[in-house]
């Protein structure tokens, strides 16, 4: 069978099926991509195969959000969600597992899976890792069971990635021994909570935590908003809908206010901050930013499963859309019959580089989902490796999102007005992922977090360095912008690559040299903005930050590329774990596809740096079509290999009907011409 053919399901696991044109063993292939947690990835497609768990594109605001918390109910029976929790709660401590499962629901319904992420991976989470014993045996259980629906408090109107900045108070009372949670002004409101605008009956508030006179910084409390019975608030509680969204309408978001809304001294989540009776406040880390800090990244697996659904909308889009092109045909090619649109070269200019990018995005995923539960089983949990899962996952989430959103718009062209029908899946993923770009930290402030990190480690390379040898690194570095911005190391590639452009592809082609191009723009990128802003360590702080904000873009660009060189070797990485011979001929030209995709989108970088002679820039353009010709017979096995059936894509488009239409319209024409009946073109006559 050749990828070219129509294949309504993909081969299960073990399916001897190849695709023998290609080489390429899509079965083998499928194993790869499941990953660490293959098992319960498919456990989690199994389940997702019910209809009961699948988005009815027809329903009202009010049906959808009442099917989705009726889902949630299922999950919490049926569907394995406690794998991160202790075990005497149902669970395994299998943080890195919980996760798995928890990306699969996208391809039944991103609403439930954000709900789910809300109840389980927020609120139950925050229950969880910022609570105590204590906390544990009084909220644990019910938020679980989804007995008790939760939202988790963070963002307010005023404050949305500036944590410590928010404005809810928590004031202890040491009289009554109780907390006072109040939203002093509108602006710090809770906002765009899930579960807040009609199911949540409590809620972790994040506030600023005030004893003594003294704030404390933020905290969690663990706050009852409605009535059980009636749905309706608590005294003192208020909030407000917040109605129909651009997407994710199965997710009841809201607003939350407090009015001096009391509460036990025992609803703090104590772990990392506690209240004694009589108002003293103990902590085990001493250091207030470093306190807030470790709280906050306890919740860091929200961006690590936002990277995975991110990933895996990505590749629902590129199944139904690469299908479609391996049936779809358009206009007459050199003989009678029309020709399949995948056939055409811009066609796999616009999906094939996406594809090798979602293969990208898909592998560093997988290194990131080992590093979180390398971390947050215990195994490997220090501050260094906190703080190296933190960067990684804050590079990782806004690459994989922001292109998701590329690769849904892309696929959703590419299919031109059936891409735009509700049935076909595209347009509802593509509106449902928008938010993620801005869920649990908008991306540019994310990039901004890496670029710091980059920075601070760049400035660790100098630490242990007297001055004479800083000037010497510093001039040797100077030296080497001064090589590469002159002529002579382009007239060299010229030189060498003149008359044999093989030469040229050849070397871009070698691993070596795409990590090298890649390692260098980082490198290059990270000391510039470090060198600009040097000046700033002895400068007022108002100069201070007017020079980091003349820099945030270059900043925020040293991150971009930072988060790009790790997809490309967690690719490179993966070769290793393909046994295939095929396959893995097949992955290094996608792997090579995406590296040179990343030349040729900074190819303004490498030739204003000196890094590429126009000869060679004009050869990686030149050698991604060549790819692309190479890879065009795969494309229907790369899909395939990402081991959705059906009952997963439930697009028409990819479902075979197209193809029965096409074959239809050519046997017609076949049939007509034989017969001799066929009306003569005008042309002719």
């Amino acid at each position: 069978m050749t990828t070219t053919e129509h294949r309504p399901d993909a081969p299960e696991l073990g399916d001897p099926r190849l695709d023998r044109d290609a080489g390429l063993d899509v079965a083998h292939l499928q194993r790869v991509l499941l990953g660490h947690y293959a098992d319960l990835r498919l456990g989690a497609r199994r389940l997702m195969a019910d209809p009961r768990f699948h988005k009815q594109d027809d329903l009202t605001l009010a049906e959808h959000r009442e099917r989705v918390l009726g889902q949630l109910r299922l999950l919490a029976a049926e569907g394995d969600v406690h794998r991160s929790f202790p075990e005497r709660f149902g669970g395994a401590n299998d943080h890195g597992g919980f996760l798995a499962r928890f990306e699969e629901l996208t391809s039944a319904d991103p609403s439930l899976q954000i709900k789910s992420g809300v109840q389980w991976g927020l609120f139950a989470s925050a229950i969880y890792h910022l609570g105590t014993e204590r906390n544990h045996d009084e909220f644990l259980a019910d938020s679980l069971s989804v007995r008790v629906p939760g939202a988790f408090a963070m963002t307010e109107t005023g404050h949305g990635s500036d944590v410590a900045a928010i404005g809810t108070t928590a004031t202890y009372d040491a009289q009554t021994q109780e907390l006072v949670v109040h939203t002093p002004f509108r602006a710090a409101w809770k906002d765009y909570l899930g579960n807040a605008g009609q199911h949540a009956t409590a809620a972790v508030v994040f506030a600023r935590l005030i004893t003594r006179g003294v704030d404390h910084g933020v905290h969690a409390v663990y706050v009852p908003i409605r009535d059980e019975a009636t749905g309706e608030f608590l005294p003192g509680v208020g909030g407000e809908d917040d109605g129909l969204k651009g997407g994710l309408n199965g997710v009841d978001n809201g607003r939350l206010w407090f009015d001096h809304v009391r509460v036990p001294r025992t609803n703090l989540l104590a772990r990392y901050g506690d209240v004694a009776e009589d108002g003293t406040y103990s902590s085990p880390i001493e250091s207030p930013g470093r306190r807030f800090f470790t709280m906050l990244g306890t919740l860091v697996q929200g961006r690590v499963s936002l990277d995975g659904a991110a990933v895996s909308a990505a590749r629902l889009g590129l199944a139904i859309a690469v299908t479609y092109g391996n049936q779809r045909r358009q206009f007459a090619g050199p003989g009678a019959e029309e020709v399949v649109v995948l056939d055409y070269a811009e066609h796999q200019r616009r999906l094939l580089p996406l594809l090798a990018e979602t293969y990208a995005a898909g592998f560093a995923h997988e290194d990131l989902l080992a590093a979180f539960d390398d971390v947050f089983s215990g195994r490997n949990d220090t501050p260094e490796t906190r703080e190296d899962l933190e960067t990684l996952a804050a590079a990782l989430k806004p690459t994989s999102t922001w292109h998701a959103l590329t690769t849904l718009q892309t696929c959703r062209e590419a299919c031109g007005g059936a891409g735009f029908l509700a049935e076909n899946r595209i347009v509802g993923l593509r509106a449902d992922m928008d938010v993620y770009v801005t869920f649990e930290g908008d991306n540019t402030v994310l990039y901004q977090l890496v670029g710091k990190r980059l920075l601070a480690d760049y400035s660790t390379s100098f630490k242990h360095l007297d001055a004479v040898k800083v000037a010497r690194l510093v001039a040797e570095r100077a030296a080497d912008a001064a090589r590469y911005r002159t002529p002579l190391t382009r007239a060299v590639q010229t030189i060498s690559d003149a008359g044999d452009p093989r030469r040229s592809a050849g070397q871009l082609r070698d691993a070596e040299t795409q990590r090298a191009l890649l390692v260098d723009r980082v490198e290059t990128m990270v000391a510039e903005v470090a060198t600009a802003l040097r000046p700033a360590h002895k400068a007022d702080p108002a100069t201070a930050a007017a020079l980091f904000n003349a820099h945030q873009h270059d900043l925020v660009e040293a991150a971009r590329a930072h988060a790009e060189l790790i997809q490309w070797e967690s690719f490179t990485a993966a070769l290793d774990r393909v046994s295939d011979a095929g396959t893995t001929q097949v992955l290094t030209w996608l792997r090579d596809l995406f590296g040179l995709s990343l030349v040729e989108r900074h190819l303004a970088w490498y030739l204003v740096n000196g890094r590429l002679s126009a000869h060679r820039a004009r050869t990686v353009t030149s050698y991604i079509d060549r790819l692309l010709t190479r890879l065009r017979p795969h494309a229907q096995g790369l899909v395939d290999a990402f081991g959705y059936d059906q009952v997963h894509v439930r697009a028409a488009i990819a479902s075979g009907a197209e193809a029965a239409r096409q074959d239809e319209a050519r046997a017609y024409y076949r049939a007509q011409r034989a017969s001799g009946d066929a009306p003569v073109p005008e042309k002719r006559h």
